[in-house]
């Protein structure tokens, strides 16, 4: 009797679902356990009391880390919603959101990479990828980046003649009006669609989806000015401007190009530097991103395009990494292709660097401890930036690799 019980349950139960459910379960109670404060989510409903209450956005300071408002004004306008909740189920619900956000951006990644996107497929990598640090503090800040990088990733993931491709850049357009480090695919995009015209004397659909993007980020930026005239001001005349206002440079949590030459030069501030290094880097992502492109290999030239955005941003925290799904699904898949232990040892190393936590095994925290570490110590500090800029180099390769062929 308990065998035929034990059967009908896994028929109705199928094992992916069952381990997905089990996994997210897990992670749910240790998120539990971890007295998560969700601190953002709780910044994001004071921006939206804010707008109802008609108070000044920019000179908000909320929560006991007293946290100022960091986005556009049009972001604060979406997290209003959230004042009509109290903590607890906000809570609930953005967790319970965030999950199934990450369902989505599993399945979109599958579908960049050329990978079977079944549902099987996507329950199972979900199970996993939901202990990714990154992904692991999204969820425990209630932050917004999975939202961001499915807006993305559906976007990307369109082609001509399929459902929704006339829509495609519209998902760009909202995530940078939202955050604005997405705005760089808008260039990629750009840059993809001049390529191909000098290529084949005609405007292609990247162009197209970029000007979508374009025009998407254009109406929900007028529509935030037409609601916040004052605030929408004050942040594009003056707070864009004002890096340290998002928190030190030097943090450990900030895994950019600006973050690590803090940390490498013991300054708050590497000024020059970080300008010269991001400009650098820049034009060699956004080179890959657009060789790839036009040899299309989609996955590789979003994912370029991607790290490269996260690279040269003054602030990546950690959890704006959410991007080290797909590339580590592209990663495992490249070396499921074409074999040999160097592309498994990376695809390791990689799944190392996301999963590990290692960039917490060193001194942070209050008093600015970051400004001392030493070489070991600022290595795993690093260890996002490191592993993006392998990726590029990479990307890079391939891309030599395949003029020369």
């Amino acid at each position: 009797m308990t065998v035929l019980a034990l059967a009908a349950v896994h028929r109705r139960v199928p094992p992916a679902a069952g381990a997905c459910l089990l996994s997210f379960t897990a992670f749910w109670l240790a998120q539990r356990a971890a007295d998560v404060s969700m601190i953002d989510l709780l910044v994001y409903r004071a921006e939206g009391a804010t707008v109802r209450a008609g108070g000044d956005l920019y000179a908000l300071r909320t929560t006991e880390a007293g946290l100022p408002t960091t986005y556009p004004p049009f972001a604060a306008l979406l997290f209003t919603p959230l004042t009509l909740l109290d903590t607890a189920d906000m809570r609930t619900l953005a967790t319970l959101g965030n999950l199934l956000l990450l369902v989505a951006l599993v399945r979109l990644s599958l579908r960049l990479t050329g990978l079977p996107a079944h549902a099987r497929s996507v329950l199972w990598v979900s199970a996993a990828a939901v202990w990714c640090e990154p992904v692991w503090t999204t969820l425990r800040y209630g932050q917004i980046n999975l939202l961001l990088a499915v807006l993305v990733l559906w976007d990307l993931t369109r082609r001509p003649g399929r459902p929704g491709h006339r829509w495609a850049g519209v998902g760009i357009g909202v995530a940078a009006a939202v955050k604005l480090t997405p705005a760089l695919f808008v260039v990629f995009l750009l840059l993809v669609g001049g390529a191909e015209a000098l290529r084949r004397g005609a405007w292609r659909p990247p162009v197209r989806h970029a000007c979508v993007a374009v025009a998407a980020f254009g109406c929900a930026t007028l529509l935030a000015a037409a609601a916040l005239p004052y605030d929408s001001l004050r942040f594009w005349t003056r707070m864009v401007f004002e890096a340290g206002r998002v928190g030190l440079a030097e943090d450990t949590a900030n895994q950019s190009l600006r973050g690590v030459l803090a940390r490498l030069l013991h300054t708050g501030d590497p000024g020059l530097w970080w300008v010269a290094v991001a400009v650098l880097v820049a034009a060699a992502g956004l080179g890959a991103a657009v060789a790839a492109a036009l040899r299309g290999e989609r996955a590789w030239a979003a994912l370029s395009c991607a790290a490269t955005a996260l690279l040269v941003s003054p602030v990546s925290w950690s959890h704006h990494w959410v991007w080290c799904v797909p590339m580590l699904l592209l990663l495992g898949a490249e070396a499921a292709r074409r074999g040999g232990r160097v592309r498994w040892a990376v695809a390791g190393a990689a799944s190392l660097a996301f999963c590990s936590y290692a960039l917490w095994w060193v001194p942070h925290g209050e008093g600015r401890l970051e400004l001392a570490q030493n070489y070991g110590q600022m290595t795993l500090s690093a260890l996002y930036v490191v592993t993006a800029c392998a990726f590029l180099l990479i990307a890079l390769t391939r891309s030599r690799t395949s003029r020369t062929s």
